[in-house]
């Protein structure tokens, strides 16, 4: 058997979080904080329903 046999033979390593769980607290307020920047503009619902899903996940 070569390398290449064997290397494809193998599962695929399990992917690794990006975020840790603090990491989505602290995102969650930092969108809070830009949510009363943006009140007034149309682009408010799409972060309002942003921290809304974060908060699921935190």
């Amino acid at each position: 058997m070569t390398t290449e046999t064997i290397d494809q033979t193998r599962e695929p390593s399990r992917s690794r979080a990006v975020f840790s769980q603090q990491d989505f607290g602290l995102i969650r307020t930092a969108i809070a904080h830009y949510l009363k920047e943006v009140q007034d503009q149309p682009e408010s619902i799409k972060y309002a329903n942003l921290y809304h899903r974060l908060g699921r996940v935190a």
